[in-house]
This record gives C-alpha cells, structure tokens and sequence, in this order.
C-alpha cells in the first residue's frame, strides 16, 4: 500500500511538470508570433501620392521611395516623408523706404513647391534647415532691395515689374534647396496715411478736371450735331428744289416733244391725205388734171359768188357732176346777199 502511494504522488508530479512545459512553450511561441507581427506591421510603410520619402539606414541615407508601399527593416531604417504639393507662404508686412524717402507697407505671398524628383527631395531635406521659414525670410529682404531702387510712383505702377524681379531673385538664390518658385505676387503697396489724403486729393481734382472736359466736349458734340443737322436739312431742301426744277424741266421738255411730235403726226397725216387725194386723182380722173383744176376753180368762185367761164364741150357736164360732189364735201358758207341779187348771179352764170 505504501509503494502504490508513491507511485501515485509521483505520476502526479509528472504530469504537472509537463504541464507547465507546455505552457511555458506555448507563451515563448505566443511571443515569437506577437514580435514577427510587430516587426512586419512595422517595417510596411505607406506612402502617399502627394509625397515622396527617403530611407536612412543606421542614420545614413540608403534609397528614394516613390508613392506606394514599402518594406523597412525594423530598428534599422527610418523614413522621411517629404510634401511635393504647391505651397503657400505668406511675407508678413514690412515698412520699406523708397528712392525718393517714402516709407510705404509692403507684403507679399509666394507659390512653391518640392520637385519629384530624387537629387530635389534629398536638397529639400539636406540641404537647408527649414526651407519655408527661410524662403519667407529671404523674400522680406528681396522686397526690401526691389522698392529700395524704385520712387512711389513708379513702384505703385510697377507690380508686374516687381513681381517678375522677386520670383527672379527667390530662383536663383533658392536653387540648391531642390524647390520650383512658382510665382511671387505682390500683396499690398501702402504709402503713409498723410500721403494718401494728398494724392485722393489730387485724384479728385483730376477726376472733377476730366469730368468738365467731357462735358465741355459733350456740349461741343451737342452743337455740332445740331450745325450738322442744319446744313443736312439745308443740303435737302437744296436737293429737293434742283430735283422740283429737274422735274418741271423735264415735264416741259416732254411736253414740248409731245407738241412737236403732234405736230409733225399733223403734217404727215395732211402729207399723207395729199398723198392719197394725189394717188385718187391720179387713179381716177387720169388725163384730166386741168378739167380738175377748173373744177376747184368753180368750187371756190361758187363759195365767193364769183362768176366764171364754163368752158365748152363734155366739161359742162362733168364740172356740174364734181360740182355736186364738192358741195357734199365742202360746205358753201350762206353770204348776206338778198334771194334777188342770187337769182341774177344765177341768170348772169
């Protein structure tokens, strides 16, 4: 009974022994895992699209890093995370002395930005110290030279000019520090208080100045307008009199034509009528043109009351036949003679 005893207290033993063997090789396991993901998670680095990083390795730069994922080794490498997107610096206001002794206020904003690429980024981070702080500084003092050659007046026409000399100097003076200067605009221009009364003052004299010239010469226009207005209607009543006078011309000229052309259709119709009393005659009383003749010799004396000579033979009687005819066809005008003194013409006849 005794030895079953032992036996039983040493199987126990045992297995409590393995027990904590197990346990002690599933925590040194537990660890090893927790320290491998620990070290992963810690060495896979991001990096944006907006930036570009650089890798030091036991202090010393080792490679350039592009956007995307990284692996480092852990407690070995360190990266820095450098911003290449355009940036905005703010020059704060600064009292400058002009040319000709004139204290004005000055400040001015500048755009810049890290070049992507490699030999850039390295300057950015090694080569100066805080390069925004001390573009800022050196755009003070470039504004400060700028104006210090130039009179407020020309400075106050002048920003494009300014601004091209200042983005000018910042490049050159700035170009081991791996950044682009992208523009340097000047902000404000301000000359002392008692200065801008004085010159509002002289604004408003030239404006009053300039606004009575366009009146003196809007009333100009005015009355030149009207004068022109008037030699316009005079020109028209003018041209409207000569075209009146071209008009009545014309009419009498056309009416003088139209007489005239009356007249010669007159003619030519009496020629034309002659014309065919001629043709007739000469159709139908062929060979007796001087029986024809005393036949109007009749006619006339018989209109007058003449008296004639009937001359002998056949004409007696072809003078009375064309004697009835040209008393159808002409009419014999009744004269103031008695039915009497008629009746003796006749017997005399």
């Amino acid at each position: 009974m005794g030895n079953s005893n032992e036996f039983e207290v040493k199987l126990l033993q045992t297995v409590d022994t393995g027990t904590d063997d197990a346990i002690a090789v599933w925590f040194g396991v537990m660890v090893c895992l927790f320290i491998v993901a620990w070290a992963l998670g810690s060495s896979a680095k991001m990096v944006r699209p907006t930036e570009r990083g650089l890798v030091e390795r036991f202090g010393k730069y080792h490679h350039f890093v592009k956007a995307g994922l990284t692996f480092l080794i852990p407690f070995a490498d360190h990266i820095i995370r450098v911003n290449i997107t355009e940036r905005m610096s703010q020059v704060q206001p600064q009292e400058v002395i002009t040319k000709d002794k004139v204290v004005m206020q000055v400040d001015a904003v500048i755009f810049f930005k890290v070049k992507p690429d490699e030999e850039s980024v390295k300057a950015s981070e090694y080569n100066v110290s805080n390069f925004q702080t001390q573009i800022e500084v050196l755009a003070r003092t470039t504004l400060r030279n700028i104006i210090g050659t130039l009179e407020m007046a020309e400075a106050n026409v002048s920003r494009e000019k300014i601004n091209a000399s200042l983005k000018e100097q910042l490049t050159l003076q700035s170009q081991t520090w791996g950044i682009d200067v992208l523009s340097a605009e000047l902000k404000d221009l301000v000359p002392p208080k008692d200065l801008q009364e004085s010159m509002t003052a002289v604004l408003k004299a030239n404006n009053q100045k300039l606004a009575a010239i366009d009146l003196a010469n809007a009333v100009e226009t005015q009355a030149d307008g009207q004068k022109r207005a008037i030699v316009k209607q005079a020109e028209g009543d003018r041209q409207a009199q000569i075209l009146r006078a071209e008009a009545q011309k014309q009419a009498t000229i056309l009416e003088s034509e139209g007489t005239q052309q009356a007249t010669v259709k007159i003619a030519q119709g009496d020629a034309e009528a002659t014309k065919l009393r001629n043709e007739a005659l000469t159709s139908y009383f062929k060979g007796s043109a001087i029986t024809y003749q005393q036949l109007q010799t009749i006619t006339t004396s018989l209109q007058n009351n003449s008296k004639i000579i009937v001359p002998q033979g056949n004409a007696v009687s072809l003078i009375l036949s064309e004697l009835d005819a040209a008393r159808k066809i002409l009419p014999i005008q009744p004269n103031t003679h008695s039915a009497k003194e008629q009746t003796q013409d006749s017997d005399k006849t």
